[in-house]
């Protein structure tokens, strides 16, 4: 007999989960125009409000390149400032449960982070990303890998000198946009790696949407097989094949527990232009059609777990609601279809509802309720062929 209790089908399914936004960053660095410090500033509030414990506020690279983030230290010493301390209060928000995250691709960044620290307004987690396919990695980060894992064994000590947290995120895993195929085996060495040099934890990027379901479910198995801690892990997932929430799926069924996601499905590789300049970026695009680049959905998402009967701390309607304001911020359609259509009603769109079909049931001595023909039987005689063997 079929087994239908999803949970025994899927033992390592979680019954909860965390979700952590990075619009702020990854969504608007692909943008081509400035969102302004103030929209910055209430996505962040409003994103922590609706239930949001870990979100990216920024880039603390240099502002010459990723001129999007040259507010980045406003926009810390707004989430640190009693003005949101206070709010946060008053909606019952422990301000020490939020963590928020910088991202530092090299050691200069680091170095920013704990000086903004010793000012009082640092992050309590940064972020430093390897590929396993070394063109994408020089194209990020301007180094080889060799060199750039000695950066990070460095910058790591500070960090934790610091008392701030280090991510390390492993990216190309499911292939690369400039390399081609890659193996998994590597993105697994390479996450042992991190924890050997003492990183807190570790995000596992599909960064182009190269990711099949097949192979995320492979992959993440893999890797609790080898660090079966649950905690240390993170799936960050873009999308441009609409199949990452068929991702999300198996990484759930993996037993992964945390996400990341933006609202709108915004982001992609740092702009090269902004407003009506163009900037360095990370130079060239490696994507061919910007309207197909970008992350999953943190709307979809939420509904998707939501409806899965998976906690994970969101009010959902509040989420939806902000991405619809998200579409008027960036000023075209995004890529939620959630934010649009809603999540699925149990009571349904009732104001849809055709008129007449009460006096239509009492024409044909219906009464209200009833499905089939009074004279059919209580339940359905199959015929023989069909019959369960």
């Amino acid at each position: 007999m079929t087994e239908y209790d999803y949970w025994k089908i899927f033992p390592r399914m979680p019954r909860k989960v965390t979700i952590g936004d990075i619009t702020i960053r990854d969504g608007f660095q692909h943008e081509e125009k400035f969102v302004s410090t103030e929209a910055k500033k209430f996505y962040l509030e409003e994103l922590i409000f609706a239930g949001c414990r870990n979100i990216e506020v920024t880039n603390l690279g240099n502002p010459f390149l990723m001129p999007q983030f040259r507010d980045a230290e406003e926009l810390l010493a707004h989430l640190k400032g009693d003005r949101f301390k206070k709010r946060c209060e008053r909606k019952g928000i422990d301000t020490d449960d939020i963590v928020l995250t910088c991202i530092t691709i090299r050691e200069g960044a680091v170095d920013r982070a704990i000086q903004l620290r010793e000012k009082g307004i640092g992050p309590d987690r940064l972020l430093m990303m390897v590929s396993t396919e070394e063109e994408h990695h020089f194209a990020n980060s301007g180094t080889t890998l060799p060199d750039y894992w000695k950066e990070c064994e460095r910058s790591i000590k500070k960090c934790n000198d610091a008392g701030m947290m280090m991510c390390g995120t492993v990216s190309t895993i499911w292939g690369s946009p400039i390399g081609g195929a890659t193996e998994l085996k590597d993105a697994v060495e390479f996450s042992k790696r991190w924890l050997e040099i003492g990183a807190h934890d570790i995000e596992h990027a599909d960064h182009d949407g190269s990711a099949s379901a097949a192979e995320v479910y492979r992959y993440f198995s893999m890797v609790l097989d080898e660090m079966p801690n649950p905690d240390l892990h993170i799936a960050h997932f873009h999308e441009t094949k609409r199949v990452a929430s068929a991702s999300v799926l198996a990484t759930l069924h993996a037993g992964i527990i945390h996400f990341e996601a933006t609202l709108g499905g915004l982001g992609g590789q740092p702009a090269n232009f902004l407003d009506d300049c163009p900037v360095k970026g990370t130079g060239d695009y490696y994507y061919e059609d910007p309207r197909y680049v970008g992350l999953t959905c943190i709307e979809d998402m939420l509904v998707q777990v939501d409806e899965m009967g998976i906690e994970h701390g969101y009010d959902v309607d509040r989420v939806l609601w902000l991405g619809r304001q998200m579409e008027r911020t960036i000023g075209r359609r995004l890529r939620s279809e959630a934010a649009i259509n809603g999540r699925t009603l149990k009571e349904g769109h009732m104001h849809f509802a055709r008129p007449g079909l009460k006096k239509r049931k009492e024409k044909f001595g219906e009464e209200p309720g009833q499905k089939l023909p009074k004279e059919w039987g209580a339940q359905a005689v199959l015929p023989e062929k069909y019959r369960a063997k």
